[in-house]
């Protein structure tokens, strides 16, 4: 008779975010996620097979819990102008790091490190940012103001907005000062208004 698992997966998967977030997939070392998951090697093995599967699952969950709440923010109907939705994300960032959360981005950490010529890594990482771009896009077809413009400009747009998120995720995790994001962030609501006129 097989013996109970003696933790939840769930749970543990959750506390192996936390450590891949803080040090990236390549640094994070066997000691930091045995530790920061508060299992044994032979538990962390059983349930998860390798830190590969691991952090996939990982990648999963913050698809689920990070990727999706920025997707719903730019999806949100109730905010009828969709630059509105935009700024809001971007000024989320900004509240984020104010309060202290220098964590960044997990897609783009993993994205920048060695682990991105994994396929199933890269996969899990190109996942993620076509749902945000696609969320960009969308809010820019419900921006009143830019009604007019091609289709090819709104891409070109919208590829130009998920860069300059994605490269400001990544800044706050350097700990510059604040005023770098939000004079970012004033950019943004320029370009808007320039993409408009």
């Amino acid at each position: 008779m097989a013996r109970p698992r003696e933790f939840d997966p769930d749970e543990a998967v959750t506390k192996a975010l936390e450590v891949f977030w803080q040090y990236g997939y390549e640094d994070a070392s066997l000691p930091d996620l045995l530790d920061g998951m508060g299992l044994t090697r032979g538990s962390l093995y059983k349930a998860f097979k390798d830190k590969k599967n691991l952090f996939l699952l990982v990648l999963e969950r913050y698809e689920i819990a990070t990727v999706n709440a920025g997707v719903d923010l730019l999806s949100n109907q109730q905010i009828e102008d969709g630059s509105d939705r935009i700024l809001l994300l971007f000024k989320g960032l900004v509240t984020a790091v104010t309060e202290g959360d220098h964590r960044g981005c997990l897609l783009c950490t993993a994205a920048a490190g060695s682990a991105a010529h994994d396929p199933d890594i890269a996969d899990a990482v190109h996942r993620g940012l076509n749902k945000l771009q696609l969320a960009v896009v969308q809010a820019l077809k419900d921006t009143p103001a830019l009604s007019g413009i091609s289709s090819a400009k709104r891409q070109r747009l919208a590829d130009t907005l998920l860069t300059q998120y994605m490269g400001l995720r990544m800044l706050a995790r350097s700990r510059l000062p604040l005023g770098v994001l939000s004079n970012a962030v004033q950019s943004v609501e320029e370009l808007l208004r320039d993409a408009a006129g």
